[in-house]
């Protein structure tokens, strides 16, 4: 599907939601299946890639319902080891999450099976998350010395351990937090720097004792927790609300509210780039709910200036750096993406493609071994690419709200994996007019 997005004429003002946070969805769904009871997810996130891991949590004999109506949906837990050996392929789709967390989780369990993905999840490394796991027991059999999907998997009999992750990663943490549930033995993870800790906060939700000092975190229990079904109220995605805070940031005379978003430290990097960007942002109606915060963020654009983003923020901010990539053609000045690496291993290699994209639209943009460097200069129209890459394709519809012509976005469908009914959103529910 191609969608050709055009120009603003006038300020974006108003109020909007966004939909239910992705990684909080994910994460409901795999501790409400291993937990005792019935458990109730409000807000949850219908994307292709939460779907996923429903579809393979079905399969696992997991009873999930509700999961696309207005309702909210409900996970039959079947508690730590009531999981059974699925009968077919357990497929991923395009959903690095569902894949690693779920390496994690059957690696506890005692029986065999099978995970794969679409093209583009079968290109991305595993190895961070099994090689790690096979220390503590699991055995894997797969593509490229077992570091690339299909993987099968060989759980059961774990033993914890000391782990120190070569990156910060939420991903590679949450997969071995799971398998600790599983272990005989502490279990402890020290990362480099502070990655997104929904996982950490939900276990807590579901009660399970973390210790955690600084970037490590230990499970203390010996094996054989016991998670109690809980109700889960998801928050706002940061991510999808980034595109339309990004959005009235370009915009002159812009002034825009996104309610009832997550506001978890770990994730929130982004408010801090904008603000040294020079925007005005406002953040009111603050309070927490199934162990994340979550507020109202306000902003009103101002001349945008060229900043640094590195260093420690980057895994606050790791899936907004494509739009921000975008605010920074509009900035006077010089922006520079430094330390993310992590980049070039997502759904596309965003570092390549925003660069290449970003250029047809006439940025001066030059990649970086991990980063980009962007000086502001006016966009054009034109027709650009998303390589399959939801964040990439809502990233370029951004872009072109302040280009100097329409720009067309091919394979634009991708968006659903994250963002389902993102292109009605922008910005037809948006009021264009004067900010009061």
């Amino acid at each position: 599907m191609d969608v050709t997005v055009q120009p603003v004429t006038t300020s974006i003002s108003g109020s909007i939601t966004v939909p239910g946070d992705k990684s909080v969805s994910h994460r409901a769904l795999l501790l409400g299946a291993i937990a005792e009871g019935t458990t109730t997810i409000h807000n949850f996130l219908a994307s292709a890639d939460c779907l996923c891991t429903a579809h393979c949590l079905t399969a696992l004999g997991v009873s999930c319902s509700g999961l696309e109506g207005s309702a909210p949906a409900t996970v039959q837990g079947r508690g730590l080891y009531g999981l059974k050996e699925p009968q077919d392929i357990l497929y991923a789709g395009n959903s690095g999450t569902t894949a690693r967390l779920l390496l994690g989780l059957l690696a506890g369990l005692p029986f065999t099976a099978t995970l794969s993905g679409d093209a583009s999840l079968r290109r991305r490394p595993m190895g961070r998350v099994t090689k790690p796991l096979a220390a503590m027991g699991a055995q894997f059999l797969g593509r490229r010395k077992n570091t690339m999907l299909p993987l099968t998997v060989r759980g059961g009999n774990l033993q914890g351990g000391v782990f120190r992750l070569p990156v910060a990663s939420a991903q590679l943490k949450s997969a071995l937090l799971l398998a600790g549930l599983y272990a005989q033995g502490e279990t402890s993870i020290e990362e480099p720097a502070p990655s997104r800790d929904h996982t950490e906060r939900m276990l807590r939700h579901f009660g399970v004792s973390l210790h955690q000092h600084g970037t490590r975190t230990t499970i203390p229990v010996k094996g054989g927790r016991r998670l109690t079904a809980q109700t889960v109220l998801v928050p706002g995605d940061i991510s999808a609300a980034a595109f339309f805070l990004v959005a009235a940031a370009i915009i002159p005379g812009s002034c825009l509210t996104v309610q009832g978003v997550g506001l978890n430290p770990s994730r929130s990097g982004i408010l801090d780039v904008l603000t040294a960007m020079g925007v005005q942002l406002e953040i009111t109606n603050r309070y927490e709910e199934s162990g994340e915060p979550r507020a109202d963020i306000s902003i009103e654009s101002r001349p945008l200036k060229g900043t640094l983003i590195a260093g420690s923020l980057i895994p606050r901010l790791i899936d907004e750096l494509p739009v921000l990539a975008v605010a920074a053609c509009y900035a006077q000045g010089e922006t520079v993406i430094k330390n993310a690496m992590e980049l070039r291993i997502k759904e596309s290699d965003r570092i390549t493609a925003l660069a290449q994209e970003l250029s047809t639209l006439g940025a001066d943009i030059h990649e970086l071994p991990d980063g980009l460097v962007v000086r502001g200069r006016p966009l054009r129209g034109g027709v650009v690419n998303s390589h399959g890459d939801h964040r990439l394709a809502m990233a370029l519809a951004v872009a072109a709200l302040g280009a100097k012509g329409p720009v067309t976005i091919t394979s634009a469908e991708c968006v659903d994996i994250s963002f389902p009914g993102f292109f009605s959103l922008l910005p037809g529910k948006i009021t264009l007019g004067e900010c009061r």
